[in-house]
């Protein structure tokens, strides 16, 4: 067992499927553990490199294994199932996350801290609220059509919909149920609303928020998105990698020596790009407001592209904007155009 140097673990909510080998890539150690069994044995065993997927549990897994002494990584998923061997289980899982953790050019992911975690958990639950919001809207919205009252978009309406439904005579049932989807709106803007204002007492805490609020476009829910996802921006070698991260950059597909990118990737974190390419589309809006040299390059885009080519092309450049403050530990700092004589 001293020569171990390798660890995989395949994690599972119960069971967990352990592949240890050396130096070499001899397998020297094959077990399953129960949660408190692994704990318990590397807490006994010696320091070592332990890898696994970044999945449900990981971080929280990878922080306690560190506490222990151990070097813990993170790895994606889809980087390790090209090396899965013949058919699947749960050992040959770990021994998959083992081979390919071994390759000298692999990638892999910064294991999360406790207060980015939470930060994560309460943008996910902000989102689902959202997502139940605009479904019950909808809903409102379709019951009435069926009746012929068309209700104008927007939340505004929904506000003052009691007083609409009064000038109008509909069946008692739907009027109970269209009351019971009104209660349920109005709860769930109360609950949006003390989510959002938890947020701004953590980003008013969080000095990388802070800094990351400075961007052109960049509000809060964002630079908060941002702060727990980027962290100190070490996982990634320069800004390009961040963006391409989140598939901001252009899909390749070369061959032959001849280039042909196409549109945007649109791999990784889908939330994070959408808030960004928000972001981008909120500073075109208010694009007459601005003299900097970034207005000027969008300026000049809007002539050559389409709006939505130049949001995408403006949320990379936010991607970027965003690493380089997390991994130099700066502002952003706006430059203004230069004026021809």
């Amino acid at each position: 067992m001293q020569d171990v140097t390798l660890i995989g673990i395949d994690l599972g909510k119960h069971g967990f499927h352990v592949h240890g080998q050396d130096r070499h890539g001899k397998a020297l150690l094959r077990r399953k553990f129960d949660r408190k069994q692994l704990i318990t044995f590397f807490a006994n065993f010696h320091s070592c490199t332990i890898v696994m997927e970044a999945c449900a549990g990981a971080h929280w897994m990878a922080r306690q294994l560190a506490k222990l002494g151990h070097e813990a990584k993170l790895i994606s998923p889809q980087f390790v199932r090209p090396f899965v061997k013949g058919n699947k289980n749960d050992f040959i899982d770990a021994e998959a996350i083992c081979e390919a953790a071994s390759r000298p050019s692999m990638r892999f992911a910064t294991p999360k801290t406790e207060a980015q975690q939470c930060l994560s958990a309460l943008h996910r639950t902000r989102e689902s609220l959202v997502r139940d919001r605009v479904k019950a809207i909808n809903q409102v919205h379709g019951f009435l059509l069926e009746f012929g009252i068309s209700l104008p978009t927007g939340q505004g309406t929904l506000r003052r919909l009691l007083s609409v439904l009064a000038e109008h005579t509909l069946p008692a049932r739907l009027m109970s149920l269209i009351e019971r989807l009104h209660a349920h709106i109005k709860y769930l803007d109360e609950q949006i609303e003390d989510i959002e204002k938890e947020l701004g007492r953590q980003l008013r805490k969080d000095d990388l928020g802070q800094r990351l609020m400075t961007i052109p476009g960049v509000g809060p829910i964002t630079a908060s998105v941002l702060s727990a996802e980027v962290s100190d921006g070490k996982q990634y070698a320069c800004a390009r990698d961040f963006a391409a991260s989140i598939g901001l950059v252009p899909r390749q597909y070369s061959t032959g020596g001849r280039a042909n990118l196409l549109g945007i990737s649109k791999r990784g974190d889908k939330n994070i790009r959408r808030l960004l390419v928000q972001c981008a589309r909120s500073y075109m809006r208010q694009l007459e407001r601005h003299t900097d040299r970034l207005a000027r390059w969008v300026r000049s885009m809007l002539l050559r592209r389409h709006s939505n080519v130049v949001a995408c092309a403006l949320a990379n450049k936010l991607a970027r904007t965003a690493w380089a403050i997390a991994a130099h530990n700066t502002e952003y700092e706006m430059h203004e155009a230069a004026t021809l004589p």
